[in-house]
Order: structure tokens, then sequence, then C-alpha cells
């Protein structure tokens, strides 16, 4: 077995992938970031692999998980970061929204996931962790990200799914399900004018410590972590 663990981060440019690529570097990680923008966003590392790509891009997924096993010999975690978030009334909604967050949640998860999971397989070990939404599962009136939140609900599913599918086999399925953070996917939706009562959100650190405590917590699977600060308390 390789001296180091391997992680692979989606997604890893900025916000909270960025964030998971520096904390798994600084715990002794090799680390394989992929995003559109990876090699222009991250630093250059002996310990860190970028690879430019679309995540719902079949080829894109062949790279990160090719890459990991050649240069660094293991995939250890799979950080399932990237995605995208609209919010709009259900009927405004447009077909080429649905595509969208359907590629970039649902196919960019199956496909690297698929991937590493067969690598992990091999090892008899591993841990995939996937950013969902405290939304799926804790709607609040007045965010309104009904397809968004079917995609994120579809992550939340297929982990506990998972979780059970492969529990003999040492492979762990979580995922962390965060409310507002103070991201730039946050600040910048410009599909998002819905009006919002003042809330405290949560710092990228808060979502990296979520998800580093799910990778270290090795009897820990089939778990939806919340990271929203008890978001229904929050009323309009």
């Amino acid at each position: 077995m390789p001296d180091k663990q391997t992680a692979i981060v989606t997604g890893a440019s900025g916000g909270i992938g960025s964030g998971l690529v520096e904390r798994f570097l600084s715990e002794g990680f090799n680390v394989v970031g992929t995003s559109r923008h990876a090699t222009r966003s991250l630093p250059s590392s002996s310990s860190l692999i970028r690879i430019d790509g679309d995540i719902s891009d079949e080829e894109t997924a062949a790279q990160a998980v090719d890459a990991a096993v050649r240069d660094f010999g293991s995939v250890d975690v799979l950080v399932n970061n990237a995605g995208i978030f609209l919010t709009r009334p259900f009927t405004e909604f447009t077909h080429d929204d649905f595509n969208a967050l359907v590629s970039t949640n649902l196919l960019g998860f199956f496909h690297i996931t698929q991937r590493a999971v067969r690598q992990m397989l091999q090892q008899k070990s591993g841990c995939v962790v996937s950013i969902s939404a405290a939304l799926a599962d804790r709607p609040i009136a007045g965010e309104n990200g009904s397809i968004s939140m079917m995609t994120k609900g579809g992550l939340n599913a297929a982990t506990l799914n998972l979780a059970v599918e492969y529990a003999n086999d040492g492979i762990r399925f979580n995922a962390v399900a965060p409310g507002e953070v103070d991201s730039p996917m946050h600040r910048n939706d410009p599909s998002d004018s819905t009006p919002r009562p003042a809330v405290k959100r949560a710092s990228i650190r808060d979502v990296v410590d979520a998800v580093l405590y799910l990778v270290h917590a090795g009897h820990v699977s089939g778990e939806i972590l919340h990271v929203d600060g008890a978001l229904p308390a929050r009323r309009w």
C-alpha cells in the first residue's frame, strides 16, 4: 500500500473545493483536484495533480481516477464537491436548467464515483463523501430550489443505498448537507433575487471540518451530516 493516502476532490477550483484541497494537503494526503480551471486556480505541488475538465464528461472522471492510481497508487477518498445550485419558482425552471443540474450534480457523481469504487474494491477500502444540501430534506418557505434539490436529494438517496451495498467491502459512503455557506456559489447566484432574512452562513472551514470528520470516522457510513446551523429554526 502507498505510504500516503490519496484524495480526489471535484469542483476543486474555489470555495469549498479549494478549502478541501488545502486541508487534505496539510494533513499529508496526495490530492487530485479537478474542475474546469484547476490548473489555473490551484497551486503547484508535488502532492497535487490538477485536471481541467467538466465533471459531467466521462473523460474527466477517467483522467482523475487514472492519475490518482498511476501517480499515487490508490484512491482512498473521493469528495464529490462539484455542483451547481439554481433557485427560481418551479414553473420558471427551464429544460436547460434541468439538464445542467442533472449533468453536473448527478451525472458527474455517477461517472467518477463508479470509477473510484472499482479501484476501492481492489483495495478493499475507501471513503466517498458527497456535498449535498440541507434544503433537500429541510425545505424552507421562500427558498425556491425544487429542481436543484431533486438532484441533491438524489445524492442523499444514492449515499444511503451505496453505504449498504458496499458495507462488506470496506467502502464507506456519507454526505455533508450544508445550509447557506459563505462561498462564491451562494454570494453570486444570478438566478436568485429572493430577499432573505439576515442569517449566519457557515464558513468554508465548517464544511471542510465536516468532510474531514467523515473521512476519519472509520465506523460511520450512510450518514447525511447537516451543517446548517439548525436551518429549520429560520423563520420568515
